[in-house]
């Protein structure tokens, strides 16, 4: 499905932080429709395993800061991480953390690392997963699923995690996770990565 050119348009006439776009997008040309619309980056996740390839060609394009590869990934019984495609809801065979080397070597500027089965449960991040990833690759890497506390921020960044990433827990609210969308006051945020 092709990216809803118009809705990001809106976006990104609001946004006053950069914006990163993921979704839909397959080639070079849609991309630099979205970096004309004031996107500032692109993010690929299955494009990206369908045709690394693809990964080169937008950083050659308009340079690695710009591309950043999503990664999901799931554990299996045995607690043994895979690979995990979203858009088929497939986990594959083909190693993960071979995925990510393969994806920087061809010129992604950074990584979105999702643990599949802590997304939503807002019990901490994979932090063994951050520090394996961390290990494997020099790009500034964004840890996602499972923050639930403000502490899983700082105990993600602290294992190497350049950025974090929440969602539930701005939404979800109370024993009974009734919907209320709050944010975290700002002097609470930077006190918390005072060294």
């Amino acid at each position: 499905m092709e990216p809803n050119y118009s809705l990001i348009a809106q976006f990104a006439g609001e946004c006053f932080m950069p914006l990163c776009y993921g979704g839909g997008v397959r080639t070079v040309e849609q991309a630099k429709q979205l970096f004309a619309l004031g996107v500032e980056k692109i993010c690929i996740q299955s494009a990206a395993i369908e045709r690394p390839a693809f990964i080169s060609e937008l950083a050659e394009r308009f340079g690695s800061q710009s591309v950043v590869v999503s990664i999901d990934i799931k554990r299996n019984i045995f607690n043994k991480a895979h690979l995990f495609e979203s858009k088929s809801g497939k986990t594959l065979s083909s190693g993960w953390l071979n995925f990510l080397r393969e994806s920087v070597r061809r010129g992604a500027g950074e990584i979105v690392l999702n643990s599949v089965d802590r997304d939503g449960e807002m019990n901490g991040y994979d932090l063994q997963m951050i520090r394996d990833t961390v290990a494997t690759v020099t790009v500034p890497v964004i840890a996602l699923g499972g923050a639930g506390r403000l502490e899983h921020f700082r105990q993600a960044v602290d294992v190497g995690a350049a950025a974090v990433s929440a969602g539930s827990m701005f939404v979800f609210q109370g024993p009974h996770r009734a919907v209320l969308i709050s944010y975290p006051a700002y002097p609470e945020l930077e006190r918390l990565f005072e060294s």
